[in-house]
């Protein structure tokens, strides 16, 4: 691991490394603080992610990257594929667009990664926990749960999206792709699937976005269809549901 937003150390320390390809997973996806933090969010969204391509272009590294559903505005009901117009509505999301077309304009050899929802079991780094661990932290002390339920996404599997990440990476067909698991639900019916699973009954009040007042706008829209992965012939991903219950058996919630 290293910062990015440091140039200098992680070229040094990418010459130190015998390798052929560098992932990027650093972001800051605090969606609500980038709001009020414009600036920090560009600078480690877009500068670094800047940066780091030119590096890789200097020493003939492969870049995989990582962005987000949110660069689409949300405005249809029909899965978006990699050719459609971004138009993102918040301030992360235009950091992360940003930091695309840094990518597709300085790299000739990138996997540019669009992907929605994603949980793990080693949690979020800059979160703390992801969005099932933390339904079922929260069940157990017995609070009520208020969730959207007028956004729709696709609950993604970080471990299957690492799986598809290698089939692709071996393909070497570069360039921009949607990878998430099928299917698509709001987060209010995330969260009921989850205790279903689970055989848990807390109490679920379905809110709209309004009521729930976040701070940066989301798409009422974000689901991505994997048009250009089934398109070069990789394993199709699971269904969300299908995903979710092997992590909630991988965790101990169920057997």
């Amino acid at each position: 691991d290293f910062d990015i937003t440091e140039p200098e150390k992680t070229k040094e320390t990418l010459l130190k490394i015998n390798l052929d390809v560098v992932i990027n997973t650093a972001a800051y996806h605090r969606v609500d603080e980038c709001e009020e933090n414009p600036q920090k969010s560009f600078q480690v969204n877009s500068i670094a992610v800047r940066d780091l391509a030119l590096i890789c272009r200097e020493l003939g590294l492969t870049l995989v990257h990582f962005s987000t559903d949110y660069v689409f505005d949300g405005d249809r009901k029909t899965p978006y594929v990699e050719e459609d117009k971004p138009n993102p509505l918040n301030v992360y999301a235009v950091s992360k667009l940003a930091g695309e077309y840094f990518v597709q304009n300085i790299l000739e050899k990138y996997f540019l990664i669009r992907s929605c929802g994603l949980y793990g079991e080693a949690g979020c780094w800059g979160k703390g926990t992801n969005f099932v661990d933390a339904m079922v932290f929260i069940e157990k002390r017995g609070k009520p749960l208020r969730l959207v339920n007028d956004q729709c996404v696709t609950p993604t599997s970080s471990a299957e999206l690492a799986l598809k990440i290698g089939e692709l990476i071996r393909t070497q067909h570069y360039g921009l792709f949607h990878l998430t698991n099928e299917g698509q639900c709001t987060w209010f019916e995330f969260a009921n699937t989850i205790f279903s699973l689970t055989g848990k009954r807390p109490k679920l009040e379905p809110i709209d976005s309004e009521t729930y007042g976040a701070r940066a706008r989301r798409p009422s829209y974000s689901v991505l269809e994997n048009k250009k992965a089934k398109e070069i012939g990789l394993t199709e991903f699971s269904s969300w549901e299908d995903a979710l219950k092997d992590y909630l058996i991988k965790k101990g919630y169920i057997s």
